[in-house]
């Protein structure tokens, strides 16, 4: 069977290269005589394999040394409560931005731990843009700032991040990492759940500042502690393995491909070649507009329940899948991450064209 163009939200389409790498090597990784998914990981061969995932990313994402990294399971919602946890141990309180479903489910967890000041929020209009952010309401005592960089179900990202001083800045970067290059430096601690631009669901990277690190409120159970997880090299429990082994191989894909800075140029160049038709189209419409347009998920609709419905149904015929957009909002989504080539939505903005055709 011929492979489909998936443009789902996460997870979501790999690599081929990666794909058929893994497919290679899974009866037998190297010498070993046996699958990733069934060594120790405490052997050499495994313990190569994470060393040189956290290397390359490190090289990819310009990490700097005062910056640890962690491999964790958990997926991106077990640190809203980590984050929390872990750092709002000062002065028990928080600044955070609501800008979609993901930001709400942070705010909700934070709350659990202290004080959670929300300083700007777009649900107002369904989190189709990105507030603007008034400094005067930044808490210079904050423990720190949160943000989601890229919102998945509403396609709307941060084009400038905000400056917050002395306060680090924490980013949920699930679907925006590798997709664009990110000062490291600028953030204290950066998340990501590897199934959209790193790899298949079930890894959770964490980038975080040591100085950060260390100060866990006392009742956060060993689990939830960065602390102990970089004490043990992110093996303080047996990590998913296989996962780890397949954001390697899509690191390495990412390097090959000439890094972050080339992931970029494409991306943008994909993006530009949907929207551009979305805002000429007379039947299709973007539900964002202007800076804050995410350049990773596109949310667009026709206006027509019943339209978008039957546009659904025939792109998947087509072999353009997971085109439906999030429960939540309806209508259609594209995600084109790193891993969607650009014939791909070159492609999906032909079939687009020849169904609004069609249905004038």
């Amino acid at each position: 069977m011929q492979r489909v163009y998936n443009f789902s939200a996460g997870p979501s389409a790999l690599p081929e290269e990666v794909l058929k790498k893994a497919q290679s090597e899974i009866l037998c990784y190297g010498t070993s005589g046996m699958s990733v998914m069934e060594m120790s990981h405490r052997s050499k061969d495994f313990m190569s394999i994470l060393d040189s995932a956290e290397s390359t990313l490190r090289e990819l994402m310009h990490v700097p040394e005062n910056y640890k990294i962690l491999f964790l399971q958990g997926g991106a919602s077990s640190q809203f409560a980590m984050v929390p946890l872990n750092l709002m141990n000062k002065n028990k309180k928080a600044d955070y931005v609501n800008t979609g479903a993901w930001s709400k489910k942070a705010i909700k967890e934070a709350k659990r731990y202290g004080a959670v000041n929300v300083i700007a929020s777009s649900e107002d209009k369904t989190f189709s843009y990105i507030p603007e952010l008034d400094i005067a309401k930044f808490d210079k005592d904050a423990d720190y700032f949160h943000i989601t960089t890229n919102n998945t179900i509403y396609g709307t990202r941060y084009a400038e991040l905000p400056d917050t001083g002395n306060v680090p800045l924490v980013g949920d970067m699930s679907s925006d990492i590798l997709s664009k290059n990110y000062d490291v430096s600028k953030f204290g601690l950066i998340y990501a759940g590897a199934q959209k631009n790193l790899g298949p669901a079930g890894v959770t990277v964490v980038i975080i500042r040591e100085d950060l690190v260390g100060n866990a409120m006392d009742f956060t159970p060993t689990m939830f502690n960065y602390k102990e997880h970089i004490e043990n090299g992110s093996m303080y429990n047996t990590p998913p393995t296989y996962g780890i082994y397949l954001m390697g191989l899509v690191l390495n894909w990412v390097k090959e491909q000439g890094g972050v800075d080339a992931m970029e140029k494409i991306n943008i160049e994909k993006a530009n070649a949907l929207y551009n038709f979305l805002d000429a189209s007379s039947l299709f419409k973007s539900t964002v507009s202007g800076k804050d347009r995410s350049v990773m998920n596109i949310p667009f609709v026709t206006g027509n329940e019943e339209v978008d419905a039957k546009f659904i149904k025939e792109a998947t015929a087509a072999g353009f899948v997971q085109l439906k957009g999030h429960r939540s909002v309806g209508g259609m989504r594209a995600s084109i991450y790193n891993a969607i080539s650009l014939e791909g939505v070159q492609k999906l903005v032909e079939f687009m064209k020849q169904f609004e055709a069609a249905n004038k």
